[in-house]
């Protein structure tokens, strides 16, 4: 059986303890790799050959640096199939949704950043004749990259990509629930020419990998992303070394919809919203709240929608919705499910595990799950769940449908659904959420930050944003 193996100082290695943890397709409940079952004596292999390689790699030239991630960048799409038949066994999502997004996406992160590099610009502010004023963006060294398991090669290259373009020298740690996809892209940084120690993959679990990554004292920042109650703990062993930390967590995202809506639009989007990724992207629109007038109406045509989402094998075309990630996963989004129904919650259509025929009859299979009669304090409407289970809840003001939607502790991302755009910029701006969508989903720009607002998260990623947090800005004062 295929082992996944560390990747330190350009070489692919066996954890310093020979020890190994089963890695699970959760569509078949089967084990079909092992992942390298790491320790802080594997973090630590890791540091020193990216404090070894960092002189020279931060001196690279941007072109040159460009030049390599543009060819890492050519091998994820050479090897699109691969890449996205591995996240999908990893993961449990569509193998479709993996070859038409995810991996695309990845593939994308890297050459965004390999060509912004070669147009950042620094700002220079002349006083007149007396003086000018210019800024410096130098590399901050080594740093750590901690990736989730949801989107699991889409969002490790959205961190390692920012960093090693500006010049830095990366340890990361892909989540032990979805390693396999960067254990290919390690294959293909070796591929590419990556010099050795630019970058640094170590898997394990996160108590002793992600723990000695965070606590050690000479790796300077911290990029994580993951739930809300990890992101605190980061927060609490970072801070006292003034660690930089950049921390996307959690999400428990409103979508509104309006009377004046596009109608069809606004339903077909927000199923899709709803259960992409079997609900497991922390952008999904997980409260709805409609606008009474239309409740009935919208209520009837989205659970028509929901009905017709197939759920099986993720392997197969016509799947919608595929595998939970993990047991530990499926257990608890079926114990959300009864929360619900304690709580007074209606289910109108799905709310229970489904068994899929074949070779899937052992995965962690959960139907769409939509409830209505929920007040939005309960703890269904509180807390982030985080798989195919959405509530519904009717609206009869602007405000109400305001404080409903920011009551949370959370605020990632928010969809707005109305023709009226005094409404929609009105609403946007209310919003306690990084992310406002005016009517659409996941419709993202590279070039724009990334980042939520209260207990989903402090610091932006994306764009020019993730490129200033991996340098340090140094201002020089030339006199005339």
């Amino acid at each position: 059986m295929q082992k996944i193996l560390n990747y330190i100082n350009g070489e692919l290695l066996e954890p310093t303890a020979k020890h190994y943890l089963e890695n699970i397709d959760p569509s078949t409940g089967n084990v079909y790799s092992h992942c390298a079952d790491s320790d802080a004596e594997d973090v630590e292999l890791a540091y020193q050959a990216a404090a070894a390689a960092f002189p020279k790699w931060s001196e690279t030239p941007a072109t040159e640096r460009s030049k390599i991630m543009l060819k890492l960048a050519g091998l994820i799409e050479a090897n699109l199939d691969a890449l996205a038949l591995a996240e999908s066994v990893d993961q449990g999502k569509p193998l479709w949704l993996a070859k038409n997004g995810e991996i695309p996406r990845a593939q994308a992160n890297i050459h965004f950043f390999a060509t912004a590099i070669e147009h950042y610009a620094s700002e220079a502010h002349p006083m007149g004749n007396h003086a000018l004023n210019y800024t410096l963006r130098t590399p901050i060294g080594v740093v750590g990259c901690i990736s989730p398991w949801n989107l699991p090669l889409y969002l490790f290259t959205w961190k390692i990509a920012p960093a090693i373009a500006s010049g830095n020298c990366v340890v990361a740690k892909p989540s032990e629930v979805t390693p396999m996809t960067a254990f290919l892209f390690s294959k293909l940084c070796i591929e590419a020419g990556l010099p050795k120690g630019v970058l640094n993959i170590v898997h394990g679990l996160g108590p002793k990998v992600g723990s000695a990554l965070v606590a050690h004292p000479k790796i300077t920042a911290i990029s994580f992303t993951g739930g809300t109650k990890t992101g605190a703990e980061i927060a609490r062993v970072a801070a006292p070394m003034f660690k930089k930390l950049s921390l996307e967590l959690g999400g428990k995202n409103p979508n509104i919809i309006f009377a004046d809506c596009d109608f069809d639009k606004a339903v077909k989007e927000s199923v899709r919203a709803s259960f992409t990724n079997q609900g497991e992207i922390c952008l999904c629109g997980s409260r709805l709240y409609i606008e009474r007038s239309i409740y009935d109406k919208f209520k009837e045509a989205y659970i028509t929608q929901v009905k017709k989402l197939k759920v099986g094998d993720p392997l197969l075309d016509d799947t919608k919705v595929g595998a939970i990630a993990s047991k530990m996963h499926f257990e608890k989004v079926l114990s959300y499910i009864e929360i619900a129904k304690e709580e007074g919650g209606t289910i109108l259509t799905g709310g229970a595990s489904v068994k899929v025929a074949g070779r899937c009859e052992n995965g962690y299979f959960i139907e769409p799950t939509v409830i209505e009669g929920l007040d939005h304090l309960c703890r269904t409407n509180q807390e982030e769940i985080f798989g195919p289970v959405v509530t519904l809840q009717p609206f009869d003001t602007e405000a109400e449908v305001l404080e409903m939607a920011n009551s949370t502790t959370y605020g990632l991302a928010c969809t707005v659904w109305t023709e009226n755009l005094t409404k929609a910029h009105r609403v946007a701006g209310a919003i306690k959420s990084g992310i406002v969508w005016i009517n659409c989903w996941l419709l993202r720009d590279l070039r724009t930050p990334f980042g939520g607002m209260k207990q989903s998260g402090v610091g932006r990623e994306g764009g020019w944003e993730a490129l200033r947090f991996f340098t340090e800005a140094k201002n020089v004062c030339v006199k005339l």
